[in-house]
């Protein structure tokens, strides 16, 4: 997989999870919530670069 293949992938996976961080640190999530939330944008990251093997 290029990288310009999977620079999207990883743009959503940064934003995403420094949201879920941001969230937590004002206090809008507790800490399950938000490692169930970055554990999410671990997985679509990880198939997002499956994908790209194939």
């Amino acid at each position: 997989m290029s990288d310009d293949a999977l620079r999207p992938a990883v743009e959503r996976f940064l934003d995403g999870t420094e949201s879920a961080l941001d969230d937590y640190d004002q206090g809008y999530a507790d800490a399950d919530a938000t490692l169930s939330l970055v554990r999410t944008h671990i997985d679509e990251l990880a198939a997002a670069a499956e994908e790209g093997d194939e």
